[in-house]
């Protein structure tokens, strides 16, 4: 049976996509030190990111960006991350677990664990290939929008996210939708 993990990382941030990563391990197969990916450090997440894409049988990374999070929300953006990081495995899998309590519109079926990236190597191992890509896109977004340190705080509330914002204005990789960004003046840094 093969059976993958889904699960998404930058659900809350003010900038920058929601982007999902979804994984099929080998039966038994789960490195060493594989945990939820908040609870590990940047260099243990790529040391990881990099073991995973060598072991898992499959595994993909799918981003939603923000003008459409604010076209429609981030439930419904994130629902959709997931079900196209789960259409990039290559390989259709037999049961998807999603991390959290909804499950994505899959032509398989699905089961919910909320806080299951604590409790299945195979979402554990989604959430590392979720969060270490939304960084490297965070960190590619900063030399573009250098003014907002994305590459620092990954687009999150921080008090100089915050300051900034307050400072320049949003730019166009900004949650327009999302407080504080609505209502700001839009910046000159598109």
């Amino acid at each position: 049976m093969r059976i993958a993990g889904v699960d998404e990382a930058g659900r809350g941030c003010l900038a920058g996509p929601v982007v999902s990563g979804a994984t099929i391990l080998p039966p038994g197969w789960c490195p060493e030190g594989l945990d939820d990916s908040k609870r590990l450090s940047a260099a243990k997440r790529d040391c990881l990111y990099a073991s995973i894409l060598e072991g898992a049988l499959a595994w993909g990374a799918f981003a939603v960006w923000p003008r459409e999070i604010d076209r429609t929300d981030i439930l419904r953006a994130s629902l959709k991350a997931m079900s196209g990081a789960v259409g990039l495995l290559g390989a259709s899998p037999d049961l998807v677990l999603v991390d959290g309590n909804h499950a994505p519109p899959l032509d398989c079926p699905c089961a919910c664990i909320v806080k299951g990236d604590g409790r299945s190597a195979a979402i554990a191992a989604a959430s590392i290939v979720a969060k270490v890509v939304r960084d490297r896109i965070m960190v590619e977004l900063d030399a573009r929008f250098p003014a907002y340190g994305f590459s620092a705080h990954k687009g999150y509330g921080s008090p100089g996210h915050l300051a900034s914002l307050a400072e320049c204005g949003p730019a166009s990789v900004h949650r327009f939708s999302f407080r504080p960004v609505a209502g700001l003046r839009q910046s000159s840094l598109w």
